[in-house]
C-alpha cells in the first residue's frame, strides 16, 4: 500500500509539473503574440547609395508613424540593415529572418542586391517588397511568389523616355552601370532604337563606385552623339554630372536617363544639373494625391526639406505591407502574400496595384526635365507628363504574361 501511494504521489507530481510547464509555454506563446511585430528594412547605409538608402528608410519609417506605430493593435519594431553589395544584402536578409524573426522585409534599391535577397525570401517564405530595384528579371524570369516590387521595370520606363530621346536626336550613346540594371537598360533601349528611328554610336558599361569619368567623357565627345542615354545610380550618377559640367559638356550634348532620384541632383547642385528623366514620383507634382501631399508635409515638418521619390517608394512599400497585414488579420506569410496580391490603392486618377501573376506594381511614372532656371534649392524639375495616360495604356505598357515570362508556383 505504501509503495502504491508513493508511486501515485510521484505520478501526480510529475503530471502537475508537466501541466505547469505547459502553462508556462502557453503564457510565453501568448506573450509573443501580444509582443511587437518586427519588420525588416534593407537599405544602403554607406557607399554611393547611402543617400538613397536614407530617404527610402525615412519613407518607410514615416508610413509606420502615420499608422500610429502599430499594426493589428501591436507595436511595430523596425530593424534596418545595410545593402552594401549583393552578398552582404543576402546575408542581412537571412539575419533578419533567423535572428530578428521579422514577418516581412521592405528594401532593395540595387537590382543585383534585390535578386540576392529574393533567393532568401523564396527559400524562407518571407514577404519581400522591393522599393527601388528596376531590372525586369525581378518580376520576369526570376519572379518569386514572396517578392513584390514598387518600381516600374526598365522596359516600361524606357518606353516612356525613348520618344523624348528621339526628338532630341537620332545618334545615341549609352553610358550604363555594369550590373543587372545597366544591362537591362541596354537591352530595352536597343530594342526601341528602330521604333524611334535612332541608331547607336557608342556604349560604355561603367563599374560601380567609379570616381573618375574623364576617360568616358572624352570618348563621348569623340563619338559626337546627339544624346546620351544613361543608367548610373546614386553617387556614380552625381560624380558623372559634376565632371560632365566641369569638362564643359553641359548643354553641349543632352543627357536622358531613368530611375534617378532627387538626392542625386541635390548633391550635384543647380549649376551642373541637366537632362530629361523618368521618375516614379515627384514631390512638387500638381497631380499628387491628398495622401501624398500629407506625406510631403509630414516629411518637411520632420526633416526641414521635401521628400525625394525614394521617400515615396519606401513609404508606399511600407504602406502596402501594413495595410495587407491588417487585411490578413495575421502575420502569417501566406496570408500577407495573399492580401498583397489583392491590395489596391484608389487615391490616384486610376487605381494602382501589384499584378497578381508577377507582383509588379502597375502604375505610371512621371517624365521630368531639369528647369532652365532653378530658383529653389529643392525644386529642380518641371513635370512634363506621365509615361501613360490611362489605366488601359498603363497595363499595356507593363506587358502581357507571355512577354514578361514570369511563371510562379502555387502559394
Amino acid at each position: 500500500m505504501t509503495r502504491m501511494n508513493s508511486e501515485r504521489r510521484a505520478f501526480i507530481g510529475a503530471f502537475s509539473g508537466a501541466v505547469a510547464l505547459l502553462a508556462m509555454g502557453c503564457g510565453t506563446a501568448s506573450a509573443q503574440s501580444d509582443g511587437p511585430i518586427r519588420i525588416g528594412m534593407i537599405y544602403s547605409k554607406q557607399g554611393p547609395g547611402a543617400a538613397i538608402g536614407q530617404y527610402l528608410q525615412r519613407g518607410s519609417e514615416l508610413a509606420v508613424e502615420q499608422a500610429g506605430r502599430k499594426v493589428l493593435g501591436r507595436p511595430i519594431e523596425l530593424v534596418w540593415l545595410d545593402e552594401p553589395n549583393p552578398q552582404v544584402s543576402q546575408q542581412n536578409m537571412q539575419r533578419l529572418v533567423d535572428e530578428n524573426k521579422v514577418v516581412a522585409v521592405v528594401g532593395g534599391n540595387y537590382s543585383s542586391s534585390a535578386l540576392a535577397m529574393m533567393s532568401v525570401a523564396n527559400r524562407e517564405k518571407i514577404p519581400l517588397i522591393l522599393t527601388g530595384a528596376a531590372a525586369s528579371e525581378i518580376t520576369g524570369k526570376s519572379c518569386s511568389r514572396y517578392t513584390f516590387r514598387t518600381q516600374a521595370t526598365v522596359p516600361v520606363q524606357m518606353e516612356g523616355l525613348m520618344p523624348y530621346v528621339s526628338q532630341v536626336g537620332k545618334k545615341v550613346y549609352f553610358l550604363t552601370a555594369s550590373y543587372a540594371f545597366g544591362q537591362d537598360i541596354l537591352r530595352a533601349s536597343r530594342a526601341l532604337l528602330k521604333k524611334v528611328g535612332a541608331t547607336e554610336v557608342g556604349v560604355d558599361e561603367v563599374p560601380i563606385n567609379t570616381a573618375d569619368y574623364s576617360s568616358y567623357i572624352l570618348k563621348i565627345r569623340q563619338a559626337k552623339p546627339d544624346v546620351i542615354v544613361g543608367g548610373l545610380v546614386g553617387g556614380d550618377f552625381s560624380n558623372f554630372l559634376k565632371q560632365w559640367n566641369e569638362m564643359g559638356m553641359k548643354d553641349k550634348i543632352p543627357y536622358a536617363a531613368i530611375a534617378v532620384t532627387d538626392t542625386d541632383f541635390w548633391d550635384v547642385g543647380t549649376q551642373a544639373s541637366t537632362g530629361i528623366y523618368v521618375k516614379p514620383w515627384y514631390y512638387n507634382n500638381p497631380k499628387n494625391t491628398a495622401a501624398e501631399k500629407k506625406m510631403t508635409a509630414d516629411f518637411e515638418k520632420k526633416y526641414n526639406e521635401p521628400p525625394s521619390d525614394k521617400t515615396w517608394s519606401g513609404w508606399m512599400g511600407m504602406r502596402a505591407l501594413l495595410e495587407s497585414i491588417e487585411a490578413a488579420k495575421s502575420t502569417d506569410a501566406k496570408a500577407i502574400v495573399t492580401q498583397l496580391e489583392k491590395w489596391k490603392n484608389t487615391e490616384e486618377a486610376f487605381p494602382f496595384f501589384f499584378r497578381e501573376w508577377d507582383h509588379q506594381m502597375v502604375r505610371p511614372a512621371v517624365i521630368v526635365g531639369v528647369k532652365k532656371n532653378i530658383s529653389d534649392k529643392w525644386d529642380y524639375f518641371d513635370v512634363l507628363k506621365n509615361t501613360s495616360d490611362s489605366a488601359a495604356d498603363t497595363e499595356k505598357a507593363f506587358g502581357t504574361k507571355e512577354e514578361i515570362g514570369c511563371n510562379m508556383p502555387a502559394l
